[in-house]
């Protein structure tokens, strides 16, 4: 099993983030690199729900992805599973209050674990682990980065 986590401080209440990460249909509106989100259950957000997302990839291409709510903590963590080609992911959201200054901010922690289900997954692991790691972290990184950005209160407009 191969983990990656990355940890960023968004100057932005829990509760606004905890909105932006379960709204799925808006998903592909705050994260750069999602392009559409197709939802596969219906309801509210909650264990058992299901969506394909289509994620533009570094090399223009376009890729699906379905995921799974695994276990929702409203405000704390959100985790998710998705199945690849020969290994199992399973990611985790993790949001934590953080008191700085004068401001309520919060550390987000994106992890994710992947186990290989399939022979050749050990295989590719080995062969390209490190090279995939600096690719999930990087991509951790850009969707946390979205995820500030989408949180921050949009600026008044100016009277002319």
């Amino acid at each position: 099993m191969s983990t990656v986590a990355v940890t960023q401080f968004i100057e932005a209440p829990a509760i606004d983030l905890w909105r932006l990460l379960v709204d799925l249909p808006a998903r592909a509106d705050w994260l750069s690199t999602v392009d559409s989100v197709e939802l596969l259950t219906p309801g509210r957000l909650a264990p058992g729900t299901s969506w394909r997302e289509t994620r533009t990839r570094p090399d223009e291409d376009a890729q699906a992805e379905e995921f799974v709510v695994v276990e929702a903590v409203p405000l704390r963590r959100l985790v998710l599973s998705s199945s690849g080609i020969g290994v199992d992911y399973r990611i985790s959201w993790t949001l934590r209050t953080v008191r700085r200054r004068c401001r309520a901010c919060t550390a987000v922690t994106v992890r994710q674990e992947a186990r290989p289900t399939a022979p050749y997954g050990r295989v590719l692991a080995l062969l390209l682990g490190g090279l995939a790691a600096r690719a999930v972290e990087a991509a951790f990184r850009r969707d946390l980065a979205d995820l500030a950005r989408a949180a921050q209160p949009a600026a008044p407009a100016v009277a002319a």
